[in-house]
């Protein structure tokens, strides 16, 4: 069984917290800034907890793909600033992962206090899952508290390699929760269960989708992931976006189109019934019934229209369990956002289990002002996905090892 806070002793403790702060910087007023803080919100509740037990924190994280070198607009003080600001207490930053500089800044470090380091990826032993680095990051430390959701399914020195050679590793309250949600959707799900899929590849949502074949009653899709499905119809799509890119599934590689050909065969894959078009996403729209009419000439598929609204809606609210993951059109047009929203605020309507898939999906909730309308809104994009298909994420097979 994976360890939890509440079966670990932290008090008094020196801690490595494994923070899910990849967030983007931004600028405002000349100062970069974390772009969105909903990730560092997701984990307040560990960190007080530890905080509460007087633990000192040491953060980890990377911020997005620097490869290997140090680019200062990636560094993570930004972070530690705007952490200090939602907990009311400073966060130190020291910038280094590892070395003489991060030794000495842990060995000041008394109870209450919190020390970010600099972001792991600027070293490139991180992505190598490199053993001597793991080592490093954990040197002095007491306990491993891993909760960064959204890089579970990478095998880094900052992710499986601390929760292989961390002294006494569990998991925080996000994880935790992370992991309870996504197994309502995968795990004996109450029925009817609807899963809705939106979003551009079906690359990316292979794994997923060939696993709720299986599971769900109904599987709505719309978004640029529709087309795909459509031109495996045979159907015209105009300038649209269609995923063209391959994908391996077992043994064999397929292309996306086929991939779409043969989940057509299950009975339980909806398709949109119309769709609104448009010749950019700053045109107004055209409603195109894809039973009896064509897209016009230049224009692509930006929304799922009117009776497939009325479709979907109705499907959604007789349903016990629902997983939504990625928006139904180009949500971010108002002329193109109906779909999207009248899905939404479907689902935060439902009596039923209710799980999104983060992303663009969580994008949605706040554009919609659906906060609290969910029985859970992950803060993972590709770790839930990998999740809700069954395939075992890293983080959490070295945490089963450990618990062995």
């Amino acid at each position: 069984m994976i360890k939890t806070l509440k079966d670990v002793e932290v008090t008094g403790k020196r801690v490595v917290f494994r923070a899910p702060f990849d967030i983007s910087p931004k600028k405002v007023d000349g100062k970069l800034v974390p772009s969105d803080d909903t990730r560092i919100q997701a984990v307040v509740p560990t960190i007080e907890y530890l905080l509460n037990q007087g633990c000192s924190i040491v953060f980890l994280t990377w911020v997005k793909r620097p490869e290997g070198k140090v680019v200062e607009d990636l560094r993570t003080a930004p972070i530690a600033k705007r952490l200090g600001e939602i907990l009311g207490k400073p966060v130190k930053t020291v910038q280094a992962c590892i070395g003489p500089d991060v030794d000495k800044a842990k060995a000041a470090l008394k109870p209450g206090d919190m020390l970010m380091l600099e972001n792991v990826r600027f070293y490139p032993e991180e992505k190598k899952d490199n053993d001597d680095f793991a080592r490093e990051l954990v040197k002095d430390i007491d306990v491993v508290v891993y909760d960064a959701f959204p890089q579970t399914h990478r095998r880094h020195s900052s992710t499986t390699g601390v929760v292989r050679h961390g002294k006494e590793v569990c998991i925080g309250l996000q994880l935790e929760k992370e992991i309870q949600a996504l197994s309502k959707v995968t795990e004996n799900p109450t029925h009817p269960f609807v899963a809705v899929f939106g979003g551009a590849k079906i690359t990316d949502k292979v794994g997923v989708l060939k696993n709720f074949v299986s599971l769900a009653d109904s599987i709505l899709i719309g978004g640029a992931l529709a087309n795909t499905f459509l031109v495996a119809k045979g159907m015209e799509v105009g300038t649209s976006l269609v995923d063209v890119e391959s994908v391996n599934v077992g043994e064999e590689e397929m292309s996306s189109v086929d991939v779409a050909k043969e989940l057509l065969t299950h009975q339980n894959i909806v398709l949109p019934l119309d769709l609104v078009a448009g010749s950019d996403p700053d045109s107004a729209g055209v409603v195109v019934d894809l039973a009896t009419g064509t897209i016009p000439d230049g224009h692509a598929y930006y929304d799922i229209g009117p009776k497939t609204i009325e479709k979907y809606t109705q499907i959604i609210a007789g349903a016990k369990t629902i997983f939504f993951n990625g928006p139904m059109g180009f949500f971010e047009k108002p002329e193109y956002a109906k779909g999207t929203k009248a899905v939404a605020t479907a689902i935060a309507n439902s009596s039923g289990v209710t799980v999104l898939g983060g992303g663009d999906t969580a994008s949605v909730v706040e554009d919609y002002k659906l906060q609290g309308k969910f029985d859970h809104v992950s803060i993972g994009g590709g770790a839930s996905l990998e999740f809700v298909s069954g395939e075992k994420l890293p983080v959490i097979e070295e945490f089963e090892k450990r618990s062995t």
